[in-house]
């Protein structure tokens, strides 16, 4: 019986891999890293578009199981080499780098075969299929001295690096809580539920942003499928924060309006994302909820605690016009050029992958508290 390509994918990478490789070459400082993309399917020509546009890359490969549909990407008048011999790929010394846009379930045999040949490596999220998976591959680029990244592409954008300086400076003072929504009419995945399709983005998000003394610990979902899909299509999940804080996240295939916003309150001020709305994708508010201390009130009045509401002004920070995925590579660069963890590091994608497995066997025993193994 003929296997399917995600099969042969992971068995081309189980033999591509050349175990005991050494760490990646020392490029010279001024010239570009070389890259290979693997996958040329719907987030491959991104990567391809990004690595191609930046001075600190020169992308040497495009490799797929479809090499014609690799060349198609890559246009007629590209100097990159299109190739479905991923062995080739690993094989090139001028490679330095291998940004992985492959299914999921390929994410381990491919990024593993990378690393063991002393290559850097970006890999589409989530990091790995299983936390386990993901940890193999953080374990290897660790030993190896190398690179390994996740492309939680929303960290990257103007906003959320906006909304991650307002939250650690301390300006909205300490969180509370944090309210993501992301629904739409979309595509229902075969392979994944909307828990795995979606939540990448607001956990990586959440992840980037909190303060570092500042971890998830536990996790509820909630989750349901209405048309029969086989696999949740509308999902809740509940994360509790070792402040007391909660964070929630609610993701939707099944929505006729789509909705992408994100409130982080706090005790001093409010703060609202919305990325659909690109005059104002960023709002502050001085507004909120003021409990007076309990040893400032007198005895007779402790029972009453006292509660004031706080109406100040709200302010819509600037934020530059940049496209996520260019700062993305140029992030990817710096950590490989200086040798230091990327914003998304590959811990930065395991705790993303412990979470979605906490809420998968959540989901199993019908909205159970599951508690977190990562730390921050």
């Amino acid at each position: 019986m003929k296997g399917t390509a995600k099969d042969t994918a992971q068995q081309q990478a189980r033999e591509a891999a050349p175990d005991g490789a050494p760490a990646g070459r020392e490029p010279a400082p001024h010239e570009p890293l070389g890259v290979a993309v693997v996958g040329a399917g719907y987030w491959g020509p991104n990567l391809v578009r990004n690595f191609q546009a930046s001075p600190a890359f020169r992308l040497r490969w495009l490799c797929d199981l479809d090499a014609d549909r690799a060349r198609k990407v890559l246009g007629g008048y590209s100097t990159v080499q299109a190739t479905s011999d991923y062995a080739a790929v690993l094989a090139d010394p001028a490679v330095d780098a291998v940004a992985v846009a492959t299914p999921a379930g390929t994410h381990l045999d491919v990024a593993l075969a990378a690393l063991r040949a002393g290559k850097h490596v970006l890999v589409e999220k989530p990091l790995a299929a299983t936390y386990e998976d993901g940890l193999r591959l953080v374990t290897e680029a660790e030993d190896r001295g190398l690179t390994l990244m996740c492309d939680h592409t929303y960290c990257y954008t103007p906003a959320v690096a906006r909304i991650r300086e307002l939250v650690r400076s301390g300006e909205l003072g300490e969180i509370q809580f944090v309210d993501s929504v992301r629904i739409n009419l979309g595509l229902v995945q075969r392979d994944v539920d909307v828990l795995w399709d979606l939540a990448p983005h607001d956990l990586s998000v959440l992840d980037s942003v909190l303060p570092d003394n500042v971890r998830p610990v536990a996790v509820a979902a909630h989750g349901a499928d209405p048309i029969g899909a086989g696999q949740s299509c509308v999902a809740y999940l509940t994360l509790q924060l070792d402040t007391g804080a909660i964070a929630h996240v609610h993701v939707n295939w099944l929505s006729p309006v789509k909705v992408r916003t994100t409130m982080v309150g706090g005790s001093k001020r409010t703060l609202v994302w919305d990325d659909l709305n690109p005059s104002q994708r960023v709002a502050v508010y001085d507004r909120g909820v003021d409990l007076t201390a309990p040893q400032e009130l007198r005895e007779d009045q402790r029972r009453d605690a006292l509660v004031s509401y706080r109406t100040g002004d709200m302010v819509a920070p600037a934020l530059s016009e940049k496209e996520a995925l260019r700062t993305m590579v140029e992030e990817f660069a710096a950590a490989v050029r200086h040798r230091r963890p990327a914003l998304t590091d590959g811990r930065a994608g395991l705790r993303v992958l412990d979470i979605l497995e906490a809420a998968s066997r959540s989901l199993a025993f019908h909205g159970a508290v599951v508690g977190l193994r990562t730390g921050r």
